[in-house]
């Protein structure tokens, strides 16, 4: 029986250690503190809160994993939280299971590409952002240690959206100037495509885009939610909101990922809303309809 260790084991994490444990690996978690880990007492694998920023505290836990998911959120931090978290990290992670394979789950934002053309694993990557480049550089360190990235794109799923929560707020500003592609995964194709790059034979050091099959502006989400949900479309204006993921336009393409047999379940915007993400949010709705 296998054995793998999330290292960040919440939104997408746990997730992804219920796929891995329903496949028959044997599953740990890690959070950062012990409270958020009582909260996954009723897993059905045990959840430890350790602080991966923390070498002393994992040094201290025992535990051999043939694969390791480092997942850990920064949380929207800072550049000093970024090199904790994800750097660091990943360096405690190495230095204590060096013998187990780790994947990283980096960010498309590495990519500041801003005319809308697509990118690909081997367009440039020149993240104008400080925390940008801590990504790349804890890319390095775990693909030079023989691991894999996943660049993430926006996460949404169940009860999580950007987009739909500005838009019930009625914080959603159409840009006309400064209109940009989103690209979005949900967090089901995150876990699947993450079990999928490790439940090989031979897991490729390589990276990976997990992104879903179409990109879409900005306004055209906005739109189709007005839409859907007959309400006024967000005003026209100039957007002064500044985005974590920084200010780029590009369509992140996932044909790499594809090519060795993954299909996301939530190809698009609109079919992940309908199916997944808009139930999860009907109460908030229907306190906006009263």
């Amino acid at each position: 029986m296998p054995r793998i260790l999330i290292a960040g084991c919440g939104y997408v994490g746990q997730a992804t250690a219920d796929l891995f444990h329903a496949a028959g690996w044997a599953v740990e978690g890690w959070t950062q503190s012990a409270e958020s880990a009582a909260k996954s007492t009723v897993k059905p694998y045990p959840v430890y809160g350790v602080d991966i920023t923390d070498q002393a505290r994992i040094s201290t836990h025992a535990g051999v994993f043939d694969a390791i998911i480092h997942c850990a959120s920064s949380g929207g931090g800072d550049a000093d939280i970024y090199r904790k978290i994800y750097s660091n990290g990943a360096r405690n992670l190495l230095n204590r299971f060096g013998g187990s394979r780790m994947l990283f789950t980096s960010s498309t934002s590495v990519y500041a590409q801003r005319d809308g053309s697509w990118v690909t694993e081997e367009s440039q990557t020149k993240p104008a952002r400080e925390t940008g480049r801590i990504l790349l550089e804890t890319e390095e360190l775990v693909l030079g240690h023989g691991g894999i990235v996943a660049r993430l794109a926006g996460i949404y799923g169940p009860g999580r959206s950007a987009l739909l929560s500005k838009f019930l707020a009625g914080t959603a500003i159409i840009d006309p100037r400064n209109d940009r592609f989103v690209n979005q995964i949900h967090r089901d194709d995150i876990a699947s495509a993450l079990f999928l790059l490790l439940n090989r034979p031979s897991p490729a050091q390589e990276i990976y885009n997990v992104v879903d099959d179409q990109p879409i502006l900005q306004s055209e989400c906005y739109q189709w939610l007005a839409e859907k949900l007959n309400r006024p479309v967000p005003s026209l204006g100039r957007s002064t909101s500044t985005s974590k993921r920084g200010a780029n336009n590009k369509r992140v393409t996932n044909a790499k990922l594809r090519d060795i047999g993954w299909t996301p379940r939530y190809p698009s915007f609109a079919e992940a809303l309908e199916k997944s993400i808009l139930p999860s949010f009907a109460e908030v709705i229907s306190t906006l309809s009263r």
